[in-house]
């Protein structure tokens, strides 16, 4: 009912179908991911804040999984990019062709052109490919040849990298990590998760027979609902007071920009719905402030660009204090 709500009421529709729509992925997205339903609501929080995700962790644990199960759900389109170091950028971003037959040239959309992209191995592309990303996620948009051209709505960017160090890596610049939303780890499932996936309970089997859950109209339609629901006063200053502290302690290598700060208060929006609420409380902001932040303070280049700056980040959520809203 809800998608249907949100697909009628356009960018009218309120929080509560946003909900909905948020519910209905999910409950389709943890059937195929499982033992990760952490991961699967980081993965919704950035969808539906208009952001992208990017996951860190070894292969085999379930990053591309995550991407295709939301595609699915999302009813969709999927584009996947295998990065390599001779990846050029016209191989994610489309090329102009010569048609002999007309004496014309036509663009042929590259595999970016879907709602869910995953750029899988993003550290194994050579910085000028990496770089190839930048327009697209942050306009939904590409330029070749002096024409741009659109990207399907809503576009969703998943990015998978190694933990940088590995053979064959080239770390992301600042300016890349920025166009994430946020970033997180799959890590290992559990024992119980590991053993639905061996049974074919979980994972590719349950892939396949797993239905849409939405469509890409009802899915704009919750985007733009999450940036409705309720922020009091107090919390707006409590996410400034988060970041400001980010700028003045020394355990960090730089502090969080206004960009980022506007991507905590959507995120914190993007949860509430996830959670089922209309509004957002001081549990929402302070749970994605290591994964909205991180990535964007940390500076230098560890075995995971987020993870250095979290237990600074940790600190200042414990010592900031927290807001009375009643």
């Amino acid at each position: 009912m809800h998608v249907e709500e949100a697909r009628a009421g356009g960018d009218a529709a309120g929080p509560d179908v946003a909900i909905g729509v948020a519910a209905a992925v999910r409950t389709s997205v943890t059937g195929v991911v499982r033992g990760k339903d952490d991961v699967v609501d980081v993965a919704l929080v950035a969808l539906l804040s208009g952001g992208h995700l990017l996951v860190e962790d070894l292969p085999g644990t379930g990053k591309t999984l995550l991407a295709k199960s939301l595609a699915v759900a999302l009813g969709g389109t999927f584009g996947r990019v295998q990065c390599t170091p001779d990846l050029l950028p016209s191989d994610i971003t489309g090329t102009s062709v010569f048609d002999p037959a007309t004496g014309s040239w036509t663009f042929r959309p590259g595999p970016l052109f879907a709602h869910v992209a995953l750029v899988d191995e993003i550290n194994r592309a050579s910085p000028r490919t990496q770089s190839a990303l930048l327009e697209p996620m942050e306009e939904h948009q590409v330029t070749v040849d002096g024409t741009t051209h659109p990207l399907p709505e809503p576009f969703f960017c998943i990015a998978t990298q190694n933990p940088h160090g590995q053979v064959g890596t080239f770390p992301l610049p600042e300016s890349q990590l920025d166009r994430f939303a946020l970033v997180t780890t799959m890590g290992l499932p559990g024992r119980d998760a590991e053993r639905e996936i061996l049974v074919g309970a979980g994972g590719l089997d349950a892939l396949d027979r797993t239905t849409a859950a939405t469509d890409p109209t009802a899915v704009r339609a919750a985007q733009a609902a999450v940036r409705r629901v309720h922020v009091a006063p107090p919390l707006v200053e409590y996410v400034l007071d988060l970041v400001d502290a980010t700028r003045t302690d020394p355990a960090l290598a730089t502090g969080a920009s206004p960009r980022a700060a506007l991507g905590l208060l959507h995120a914190a929006q993007a949860l509430a719905v996830v959670r089922g609420r209309g509004y957002v409380t001081p549990d929402e902001v302070q749970a994605l402030v290591v994964p909205v932040l991180a990535h964007r303070v940390g500076g230098g280049h560890t075995a995971s660009v987020a993870a250095g700056a979290a237990p600074a980040l940790r600190a200042i959520v414990g010592r900031v204090p927290v807001p009375r809203v009643g």
